[in-house]
């Protein structure tokens, strides 16, 4: 196993964004993994993240990445978090390096915007994962602030 030391305020993963959606629209879109964790590597999310407790299981890759997860916070159109309770990353020489890592949205409505961050709590620097991870999580943030901040045409 990998060994590093986290500090989860300075060392995480974190992307932020805008949009002009309203902080519920927002908590329900993300709510629903299949919004915004597709569109790359033929995954594959089995399971609910709507309620508490619920969890749900990501395949990409043909098998190379495997992870489970579970609802641990749901503070409605505020925070959206979820701790990783197995994992298989085929690709690592450690498979389970994020296990007990976090995912995390917070949302902030400021003025007619709306703020949104995703931290990757303990997806650190010193970690193998990190370059390829931290690259495919902005490839999945990027085409989902895209897709909410596309004007609907009729």
């Amino acid at each position: 196993m990998t060994t590093h030391t986290k500090n989860p305020k300075t060392d995480s993963f974190t992307y932020h964004f805008e949009t002009s959606k309203s902080a519920e629209e927002m908590c329900k879109l993300l709510l629903d993994v299949r919004q915004w964790w597709v569109g790359f590597y033929e995954e594959t999310i089995t399971g609910e993240s709507k309620k508490l407790n619920d969890e749900f299981t990501f395949l990409a890759g043909n098998g190379m990445h495997f992870t489970r997860m579970k609802l641990i916070t749901l503070e409605p159109s505020s925070r959206i978090e979820w701790i990783v309770t197995e994992s298989k990353l085929t690709f690592l020489s450690d498979p389970e390096e994020w296990i007990d890592t976090t995912i995390s949205f917070d949302i902030k409505s400021k003025g007619p915007k709306t703020e949104i961050t995703f931290t990757h709590r303990g997806l650190v620097p010193q970690i193998e994962c990190y370059n390829n991870c931290s690259t495919a999580w902005t490839e999945y943030l990027n085409a989902f602030k895209k897709i909410v901040n596309e004007p609907i045409t009729a």
